[in-house]
């Protein structure tokens, strides 16, 4: 999800091929969820929030009113909204500051310094509009070093019609990720009614790989031993815990022009879960 300038590995279809590592569900067990049962605000004990223009040049600005908890879901909100932009300087080349209006707003929402994880399996079951210009995701960043060198998961990321499966990784340039990233357009899933429906979205980790799924159909699976980052000093980003983000962005580098589509659009997360093995249990 986080996109600056970036080096793309696009790997082959990996959807018919076996995982590089696969663990029964029963060798998991449950160590951190949260189900989004108490209506109102996302669960503070859980959930931090972006604010305001954040990345890749994308077109919403992130408000905290745009996150909320009703009837057993998280619902992400989109709006349009024609507020001047509180920082706003006509005099900046910044994209932030450069805008005079906010134009939209939305939600982001993550668990950095609440809540992280080495390891397992990580899951949500959700819903999202896929409308021109939305950007949802359900991604993970590590919690040392700075982007890509920290390590990116897009366990779950939807733009222009097709669903990605992305890990990123440093290279020798600041800012320049190198990707190994998979893709699956919707109509490849031979369903009219997809995008209304709920679909469970995975990850498996480990030692060994990371593995990426919808609906138990492998997306993506790259071997650890892949992912270091290009450096004097390799050093592996997938080997320190990472944290959960949530957010639905719009248009931006990748996301694509709204313009045409009718607001407000949703991104509904039923749970959000993670497991891991024991003894090797890795939780913070």
């Amino acid at each position: 999800m986080k996109v600056l300038i970036t080096l793309l590995l696009f790997l082959p279809s990996l959807s018919m091929q076996t995982p590089v590592s696969q663990t029964q569900q029963s060798d998991y067990k449950l160590v951190w969820s949260d189900e989004f049962n108490t209506d109102g605000a996302p669960n503070p004990d859980n959930w931090t929030y972006e604010k305001g223009f954040v990345r890749n040049h994308e077109l919403q600005w992130y408000n905290t009113e745009n996150a909320r908890c009703k009837g057993g879901k998280l619902i992400i909100e989109a709006k349009t909204d024609t507020s001047k932009n509180p920082i706003y300087d006509p005099t900046s080349s910044d994209w932030k500051k450069a805008r005079p209006k906010i134009g939209y707003t939305s939600a982001s929402i993550n668990t950095s310094g609440k809540h992280q994880w080495q390891y397992g399996r990580f899951e949500m079951r959700a819903r999202f509009d896929v409308d021109p210009g939305l950007w949802p995701a359900f991604w993970t960043l590590g919690v040392n070093g700075e982007w890509p060198s920290c390590g990116e998961i897009d366990i779950m990321e939807y733009y222009r019609g097709k669903v990605l499966a992305n890990i990123a990784c440093g290279t020798l340039a600041r800012y320049k990720a190198r990707w190994f990233s998979n893709t699956k357009a919707l109509e490849e899933f031979k369903d009219k009614d997809w995008a209304q429906k709920f679909h469970t979205w995975k990850m498996d980790w480990d030692e060994q790989a990371i593995s990426l799924y919808v609906d138990d159909q492998l997306l993506n699976s790259v071997k650890l031993s892949e992912l270091e980052n290009a450096s004097k000093n390799p050093v592996n980003p997938f080997k320190q815990p990472h944290y959960i983000l949530l957010n639905l962005a719009l248009g931006g580098d990748n996301g694509g022009d709204p313009k045409g589509t009718p607001f407000p659009r949703t991104f509904e997360i039923d749970y959000v879960r993670v497991y891991q093995k024991e003894p090797n249990a890795i939780k913070q």
